[in-house]
């Protein structure tokens, strides 16, 4: 069994991976600083952190530490002695990264170079999985973009990001550490708390709230259940095939934004929508071509967006007490769920 390594593993997708991992028997390491960039206002972070940390911490070792300082993190990877790290740690979202733009080079870019840098001296990894984005490929030129597709960002977080892929190939080539460089996009599902449009839209509709559709809805993006990423870093982190190699681990169908309230609305349907402009820019995505990963991998997503809306539902009505109506005479909030 291998023992990973896990930065930012307490966040929504590293804990999949985990417990994708422990489930096969593997031994996990997270690594977090547990910090957020979500307003307290608006930001559920703190009690999916603790739902995240309550369902693993039997199984999985925990250390607090920053991936920016490298005594603390050389003398955790001394101490554990992993054979993989996954490297998820960075700002999550790229509004985040956009506003918080400092921190996002601190974070995303120097964070990981701090930790390529530590594996240089801790000599028991064998492969490194570095997190990317889909936002490193900028406008798509082609639909559905595959891994050879131009990187060209067009912000701050596509822009870090791109930059920790081309580190860590330097890094891998020249050091011979075995890396693998995963590009997912658009993740969603139970346990986020990054105010995505995912988790605004299924919230809203659970609380009796309009949509707000910007441009329309129009904007097209590869929406991707978070089990099914997990897997797909599960995969490459022990498949001979993905060293050295970068792969889309995504569902790999475009689906705007106004398709997943309208798959929300089957749920709703006293759900009602209003049209504002776009909020922000945006890089013109769609679908990413998963072939490769499915040809070296084995990777095959199972779960469609008409079946991971329903899942997240369900999670949000049993866990979070907003929407758990058994329980809700005991939630003080201004705005009353609605059944």
């Amino acid at each position: 069994m291998a023992k990973v390594f896990i930065t930012g593993g307490a966040g929504l997708i590293g804990y999949y991976i985990t417990k994708n991992l422990l489930s096969k028997g593997h031994e996990v390491i997270i690594y977090d600083a547990f910090l957020n960039y979500v307003s307290p206002f608006k930001s559920k972070y703190m009690s999916y952190l603790e739902y995240r940390l309550n369902d693993i911490k039997k199984d999985a070792k925990t250390i607090r530490g920053d991936i920016r300082h490298r005594g603390a993190l050389i003398k955790a990877l001394s101490d554990t002695q992993p054979n993989i790290v996954i490297h998820l740690a960075a700002i999550p979202i790229a509004s985040a990264s956009n506003e918080f733009s400092e921190d996002a080079i601190q974070i995303n870019l120097n964070g990981t170079v701090t930790l390529l840098e530590c594996l240089r001296v801790v000599k028991s990894v064998d492969r490194f999985l570095f997190s990317s984005s889909s936002f490193v490929y900028g406008d798509f030129a082609y639909e559905p973009a595959d891994e050879e597709h131009k990187t060209c960002p067009i912000d701050v977080y596509g822009g870090t990001k791109l930059c920790g892929e081309v580190l860590t190939k330097a890094f891998g080539k020249k050091f011979g550490i075995g890396y693998t460089i995963i590009r997912p996009s658009a993740v969603y599902g139970p346990t986020d708390a990054n105010r995505r449009v995912s988790q605004i839209f299924i919230e809203s509709a659970l609380l009796g709230q309009p949509l707000t559709l910007h441009n329309k809805g129009v904007e097209k993006v590869d929406f991707t259940y978070v089990e099914d990423v997990a897997e797909g870093f599960v995969l490459a982190a022990f498949s001979d095939k993905a060293k050295n190699e970068t792969f889309n681990i995504t569902r790999g169908q475009s689906r705007t934004i106004k398709d997943f309230a309208y798959v929300l609305g089957q749920y709703f349907p006293q759900i009602h929508f209003i049209e504002a402009p776009s909020d922000e820019e945006r890089p013109q995505r769609g679908a990413l071509d998963i072939t490769k990963a499915g040809r070296l991998l084995d990777y095959y997503p199972k779960t469609s967006l008409e079946q991971g809306i329903p899942k997240y539902i369900e999670f949000l009505k049993e866990h979070d007490i907003r929407f758990n109506y058994k329980r809700k005479e005991i939630y003080d909030s201004p705005v009353s769920p609605v059944s």
